[in-house]
């Protein structure tokens, strides 16, 4: 009988150790957790206040998201509670802890359940343990174990991370935390970028289906990626289960669920890249511009750039303002993790009819007719009047340059290994107008191939505040990054002509005056120079007026008034319109052989319009902290740079160009016919096209040519700028004209400044020969 009691008190002890050891094993991790023994565990501090990167975004003037920088695999923006549709939090209660609102971060059935499940049951997969707060724990504050044993201890410090983030935070703020943080995949991050990624829409705007979709994508959003052709029939699946959990748990009426379960699974998928969407060029200006540091000269080839970007980081606030600026705990502000919303002047419709004016002229006209001309030419693209030996020298410094280049050299490769290499063809994608070609070529080829592309840069901005509106700095970012509107600088050609006129204007001349249109010869430096006229032969030796020079961009009238009003004088008021570029004060000035970028040609002939004020152009007009908090403003710079006399002369001058003159197309071929004041330019040899525009209320220009100035059209009809440029202006304002919400329209006028008397019509007008002749010889 004792030998019986013996045995039950020996069992019955050996149980109560069994029983009792896991619980004991657990009590000592649970405490060896909370004292940070088993791995880093977030103090009360970290807790209240996690470290979540959030991008900053580039939002247009009319409220449109234009992009955002970001780290790598972080693009984060951030959402409030009530910005989430309640089906969305529903849904997420529903499927992933429906006793959320009733536990304090740990869910006592949910754990008992997966033990006897997995334990008991030996069910590998056991489910419905983790609660809301853990998941947000996990996201939070681990990385993924390696090991099971290491699953087994984060999931202790998860149990402990939960009891406290529910001490800390409101049920809201913790499924606001939840949102936020969840990793959607394809640069999705947070629900809002999710929304945007996969329907094209923000959060509030979610319908059911869509919402369930989202949710369902959090258990393993890898496995249920609805951008997957191959994925998409579990992505359905699993939405269709997320609709279920609804019905299950009395949050959806089962009649919608079995409707909405019927629908295809649709999405808006919209690819998030620095390289691709809206205002590609616009956003890399922006982040190069807030990123930039104190310029030292050491980090400058050319001293003239070392100049400007010192005025800039004096005088523009914006210039490096993420370094000049501090946080409150004294660290400068992070572009990629600090949640800024950057609030720019770019008009998202303006944008839009920008690029599409880009793409139309040229992938549609100019880049075909280039391809065209070239065709059979052994030395395309470049033009006949450059050597074998320029061609090879310009290709093997493209070489050497190019980032394969770099790396070879960089692995100790000589030149002459490089260039062997270089003709070697290997698979390859490359740009074309109607979209990539996936091809085999050889570096050297391609490099000749992407040569053959003609580039462009094109700004709109309001010419009296100095809002930028449109700005497009080139064909394709992810290909040619190289910015034209900013960075880029070329020679100004016809363009630069107008400020030769402005002095003319102020010493009381008028447009209808008329000058000799003959040959004018200069002496510089013991050596004499004449300027070739532009014109007809029958014109020259007869008296013109000056609206007809400008209007014809005759060579002789210009130089008539670099004679008269001397190059130096002409420089300054140029500068003193707003270009920053060193101007050459020569004679040979009156071809606009400085280089200017676009940027500084349409803010400087912006002044026309705005009664002589020049405004230097703004592109942002604040920031914001991640809480709507304003950081800092941005307002217009002026100076009153010429009389308001003068520039309304200088725009009656300019209206000839576009009446009878160089940019006469704007009337007869795309029937533009408000008042715009404008001028066409064109360099010697064909390298450059210009066109600048100016309306009472939008001035808006660009250049066109190839990243080599020895590749060109071969002939003047196709190489000038009413013929390479213009077009994009035009098919530009026409889009612009068509959208009444703009508020510009063909009706509005240039207004003539008070006290001043109407202007004498000329009686020169140049007849259509003359405009013939013109449009094939300007330069």
């Amino acid at each position: 009988m004792s030998k019986t009691n013996n045995r039950k008190e020996k069992i019955n002890k050996y149980f109560w150790i069994v029983f009792s050891t896991p619980f004991a094993i657990l009590a000592l991790l649970l405490f060896l957790a909370a004292l940070g023994a088993l791995g880093y565990m977030p103090d009360i501090q970290t807790l209240e206040n996690p470290k979540i990167n959030l991008a900053s975004q580039v939002i247009s003037e009319d409220g449109k998201m234009l992009g955002s920088f970001y780290f790598k695999n972080q693009n984060r923006a951030y959402v409030d509670y009530d910005e989430l549709p309640k089906h969305l939090v529903d849904a997420l209660i529903a499927t992933e802890d429906k006793r959320f609102y009733r536990h304090s971060g740990i869910d006592a059935k949910g754990v008992a359940r997966m033990a006897i499940k997995t334990v008991l049951l030996m069910q590998r997969s056991s489910g419905g343990g983790s609660t809301i707060t853990q998941q947000l724990a996990k996201n939070l504050f681990h990385e993924p174990p390696r090991t099971l044993i290491g699953r087994g201890f984060q999931k202790v410090k998860e149990w402990i991370i939960a009891v406290r983030l529910e001490k800390a935070y409101t049920k809201e703020e913790i499924i606001t935390l939840y949102f936020n943080q969840c990793d959607f995949v394809n640069q999705a991050v947070g629900i809002k970028s999710a929304a945007q990624v996969y329907f094209s829409t923000i959060p509030d705007s979610l319908t059911i289906e869509q919402g369930a979709m989202l949710v369902g994508m959090a258990k393993n959003p890898a496995y249920y990626n609805p951008n997957d052709s191959a994925k998409r029939a579990r992505v359905k699946s699993r939405r269709n289960v997320v609709l279920n959990q609804m019905v299950k748990n009395d949050y959806l009426e089962s009649v919608l669920a079995d409707s909405l379960k019927g629908l295809p699974l649709v999405t808006r998928f919209q690819r998030i890249s620095h390289d691709e969407g809206p205002a590609t060029y616009f956003r890399e200006f922006i982040r190069r511009t807030l990123l930039a540091k104190e310029p030292k000269r050491k980090n400058y080839y050319d001293y003239q750039a070392y100049r400007e970007d010192s005025l800039r980081w004096m005088n523009d606030p914006l210039f490096g303002w993420c370094n000049k600026n501090k946080k409150p705990d004294g660290n400068p502000y992070n572009l990629y993790a600090d949640g800024l919303k950057i609030y720019t002047t770019v008009n998202s419709k303006m944008q839009q009819y920008a690029e599409e004016a880009v793409a139309e002229h040229l992938g549609s006209f100019l880049q075909p007719a280039f391809f065209k001309e070239k065709r059979g030419s052994k030395r395309a693209p470049f033009s006949r009047d450059i050597s074998d030996k320029d061609i090879d020298r310009i290709l093997n410094r493209a070489m050497m340059n190019s980032d394969r280049g770099r790396k070879m050299k960089d692995q100790g490769m000589s030149a002459n290994q490089i260039a062997k290499a270089f003709k070697e063809p290997v698979p390859m994608k490359v740009f074309s107008w109607r979209g990539e070609i996936d091809t085999i070529m050889s570096p050297r080829d391609s490099i000749k191939y992407f040569k053959h592309f003609l580039r462009t840069g094109f700004m709109a901005m309001d010419p009296i505040s100095g809002y930028v509106k449109a700005y497009v700095g080139g064909i394709d970012f992810a290909t040619f990054k190289y910015d034209h509107v900013t960075q880029g600088k070329r020679q100004a050609g016809s363009t630069f002509k107008p400020f030769l006129y402005i002095l003319a204007m102020q010493e009381g001349r008028n447009p209808c005056d008329e000058v000799p249109n003959i040959s004018q010869t200069f002496i510089v430096n013991d050596s004499v120079y004449t300027p070739q006229s532009s014109g007809r032969k029958e014109d020259q030796g007869l008296m013109k007026t000056l609206k007809w020079g400008l209007a014809t961009s005759e060579n002789n009238i210009s130089a008539w008034l670099v004679k008269q009003y001397a190059p130096l004088p002409i420089a300054n008021i140029a500068h003193k319109m707003g270009i920053t570029s060193y101007i050459d004060p020569v004679p040979s000035m009156i071809y606009g052989t400085s280089d200017m970028s676009v940027a500084e040609m349409v803010s400087s002939y912006a002044t026309f319009a705005n009664k002589g004020v020049h405004t230097k152009p703004v592109y942002v007009t604040r920031i914001e902290d991640k809480n709507g908090n304003v950081l800092a403003e941005f307002q217009p710079e002026r100076i009153e740079s010429i009389s308001e006399q003068t520039a309304y002369l200088m725009l009656n001058l300019m209206e000839g160009a576009t009446n009878f003159g160089t940019a006469y197309r704007l009337r007869y071929k795309f029937n533009l016919t408000g008042e715009i004041a404008a001028k066409t330019g064109t360099t010697q040899n064909r390298s450059d096209g210009w066109m600048i525009g100016i309306t009472p209320k939008l001035v808006a220009g660009g250049w066109v040519g190839a990243e080599d100035r020895s590749v060109h059209f071969d002939v003047m009809s196709m190489g000038q700028g009413a013929t390479m440029a213009l077009p994009i202006y035009a098919l530009f304002m026409q889009r612009v004209y068509a959208d009444k919400s703009l508020g510009i329209a063909e009706t509005d006028v240039f207004q003539l400044p008070p006290g001043m008397p109407p202007l004498p019509n000329c009686t020169d007008v140049a007849t259509k020969s003359e405009v013939d002749y013109y449009w094939e010889n300007e330069w």
